[in-house]
């Protein structure tokens, strides 16, 4: 798809599902900052009309709309309220999702059908809802999906096979707009392991809480990606480095990647708290409770991602990164190490994540290049901003190493 540039923040009417907490309340909260009329969407009345009245409260303009995205009815609804609030829609973000902690064969088939018919017929819900109204405005669409949509996480497999789905439906969709010469452009989101109550509101199959694996990055870095998307779409944007290193590997070598993900990945999404037997989830109802962005993830969190950053502007990063690698050298200075530096810093240290060792040999029997220079940015200390961007969403520099 190629890039075009869209209205600016402050001229657009944006809608988003899944808008009461984590990813889509903090793509409100920004979008509204920035200037944007926000139409929030989620199941949970008490926390929408919270976020809302904050953001009108610091000066933005928002409305909230209490709607389930697997009820055709309810998102017609949502696109409708936004029509008579605001006259239009420019960006509509498929946002509304939820997990399912627990082996495939493990997890009732009617718990399995119920997040399909939110995280992929919500989606699709949402998608035929916008669409007639971004035709008019030669809008953006913009899709949730995850890492896990190119690669599957054990003990989420029902959530892994949704986000595939989501995946499949988006890009189907954009060769059928683009082919039909459709003024929408569809772009998807994939983000790494984010901040937010994601795990908290799962349902759980595990006997102990589930975790967030590492690296976890907040919630803000995706918003100010599908915020720069919206502006500017892009077909697709993986958000955070790690995420990006698992989908290169399991595309690569996928065996190596298996026995990696077998080896590391169900202790790594368990947590150390026995599972509480009267915890609440999402799955069929809300949550009550606060609006809430973050979630309690305990270890560090990345607050940026310069894979990202490289993603969403390549031609002026790399310019900045030359620059940077000039100064570098001229004081005798090898900021890349090895050239697996880049991504041991944004997956958080050679130590703590040491068991890469085990994967990058097998990959190597698998003739896996790992020579994308695109990956191994991550380790720059400071990435020169285009200066609108910077102004509007921050810096997506990387912080220093965590250092476990």
């Amino acid at each position: 798809m190629a890039v075009q540039q869209r209205k600016s923040l402050d001229q657009q009417v944006i809608v988003i599902t899944g808008a009461s907490s984590g990813i889509g309340l903090a793509t409100a909260k920004m979008a509204a900052q920035l200037g944007a009329k926000v139409v929030l969407a989620a199941r949970e009345a008490e926390q929408l009309a919270d976020a809302a009245n904050d953001i009108r409260a610091a000066g933005g303009q928002a409305v909230d709309v209490v709607a389930d995205v697997s009820d055709p009815a309810d998102v017609s609804r949502l696109a409708d309220k936004a029509i008579a609030e605001y006259g239009g829609i420019d960006t509509w973000i498929n946002n509304a999702g939820l997990s399912i902690y627990g082996r495939a064969e493990e997890v009732p088939v009617e718990d399995a059908r119920r997040l399909f018919d939110v995280n992929y017929w919500g989606v699709v819900n949402g998608s035929l809802a916008a669409l007639p109204h971004l035709r008019l405005t030669e809008g953006t669409l913009i899709n949730l999906g995850s890492i896990v949509s190119d690669r599957a996480v054990p003990l989420q497999g029902h959530y892994s096979a949704s986000k595939h789905a989501v995946k499949g439906f988006t890009d189907a969709l954009r060769m059928e707009l683009e082919e039909e010469g459709a003024p929408v452009a569809v772009t998807l989101i994939k983000p790494a392991s984010i901040d937010t109550p994601f795990p908290e509101h799962a349902r759980n199959y595990l006997e102990v809480e589930p975790q967030l694996p590492p690296p976890v990055y907040a919630p803000e870095v995706v918003a100010r990606t599908i915020l720069a998307c919206a502006e500017q779409p892009r077909r697709e944007v993986i958000v955070g480095g790690g995420g990006r290193m698992i989908t290169a590997m399991g595309k690569l070598a996928p065996g190596a990647t298996d026995r990696y993900m077998e080896a590391t990945m169900f202790e790594g999404q368990k947590s150390d708290r026995p599972a509480s037997p009267d915890r609440e989830d999402s799955l069929y109802a809300p949550v009550g409770g606060p609006a809430r962005v973050r979630g309690d993830y305990p270890g560090h969190v990345m607050k940026s991602s310069a894979y990202t950053q490289v993603s969403l502007h390549p031609g002026i990063t790399l310019m900045g990164i030359a620059a940077l690698l000039l100064v570098a050298a001229s004081r005798g200075i090898v900021p890349f190490g090895n050239g697996r530096q880049g991504f041991d810093q944004e997956l958080g240290g050679r130590e703590r994540f040491g068991r890469f060792g085990r994967l990058r040999r097998a990959a190597r029997s698998d003739r896996f290049d790992r020579s994308n220079s695109s990956d191994r940015f991550d380790t720059a200390e400071q990435v020169p901003q285009p200066d609108r961007f910077s102004r509007q969403y921050g810096s997506l520099n990387p912080e220093p190493s965590p250092g476990w």
